[in-house]
């Protein structure tokens, strides 16, 4: 392995490598633990909680398309109270980072989720605003800077001296609007982007394959909408990016991270490989030492665009 620095620093949090496993792509680490010592992961983004259990959608939940998948889970997960008693132990047992994820229906369910699971000891708190807000008759917090902002505001008054990275939706006109809206609030750190809505049909039956009609496509078709996304909430504001969307290899990771973000995280690449996320650390540090570089935090930003 050439000798490349692999540590960046995301919002002031220290990682031994830029590759993170994204939010609902690798459970709470038990499965895939099986396959390796996660301790060799920069970071993991747990499952995502709510304040309360939920079952999530009913089946079918997963379609598959030609160049990634469609999902309507929702958010089935054990509850932010589950989580800290039974998963976040095991988790810490892992030279690694642990990133919660949470989704709320109000700005006071982001509110008590973010204090318990700081004092509990997590390093980051990554904060959902794809979620309805039943406030606002089920308008996603992250389709408007001012709901956006709202749920930050309360994250972080919450968080303690926890990191808040929120996590932005890219169904949106201008996704720097909410960048510019939830870093005028105090987010510490952003991560992009979330699932593209969409929808396949059975042509047989004529229904939807999903059952909720509608879900959220990853994998790779998704990368170069997720690297023209970073690009531009780079240049808008002046926060640190956790990269995301269709990874699957170093040169993917390196796209995202020559766009402006600080790191990446692996998700439904997982599926079909569960060593993807070593893969592509090992991918990204060869092609930094091919070009010269003595740490992978220099890609960071180095794009050079025509004008």
């Amino acid at each position: 392995m050439p000798t490349v620095d692999q540590s960046v620093t995301l919002a002031g949090m220290t990682m031994k490598n830029p590759v993170v496993v994204a939010s609902g792509t690798f459970g709470f680490g038990r499965e895939y633990n099986q396959f390796y010592d996660l301790g060799e992961l920069g970071g993991i983004c747990a499952k995502g909680l709510t304040l309360h259990p939920r079952e999530g959608n009913p089946a079918p939940r997963i379609a598959e398309t030609p160049m990634g998948i469609l999902n309507s889970v929702g958010l089935q997960n054990p509850g932010v109270d589950a989580f800290i008693a039974h998963e976040l132990p095991f988790l810490r047992q892992f030279d690694t980072r642990v990133i919660a994820n949470i989704s709320g229906n109000t700005p006071e369910e982001y509110g008590i989720m973010c204090q318990k699971l700081s004092q509990a000891g997590v390093d980051m708190i990554e904060v959902n605003i794809s979620c309805p807000n039943v406030k606002a008759g089920g308008m996603a917090y992250g389709t408007r800077p001012e709901l956006a902002a709202e749920v930050t505001e309360v994250a972080k008054a919450h968080a303690g001296a926890v990191p808040v990275m929120v996590k932005l939706s890219p169904n949106v006109t201008d996704i720097t609007v909410i960048a510019k809206a939830v870093a005028e609030a105090g987010a510490d750190a952003l991560s992009l982007i979330n699932t593209i809505r969409g929808m396949r049909i059975d042509v047989n039956t004529r229904r939807p394959i999903l059952k909720m009609n509608t879900g959220g496509l990853s994998g790779p078709a998704v990368l170069p909408v997720a690297v023209r996304m970073v690009w531009e909430v780079s240049q808008a504001v002046d926060l640190p990016i956790l990269g995301m969307g269709g990874v699957a290899k170093g040169e993917d990771a390196a796209q995202l991270m020559l766009a402006g973000a600080s790191a990446v995280a692996v998700g439904t690449a997982l599926f079909a490989d569960p060593y993807a996320p070593l893969k592509v650390r090992d991918g990204l540090t060869q092609l930094a030492a091919r070009q010269g570089l003595s740490q992978v935090s220099q890609l960071t930003g180095g794009v050079l665009p025509w004008n």
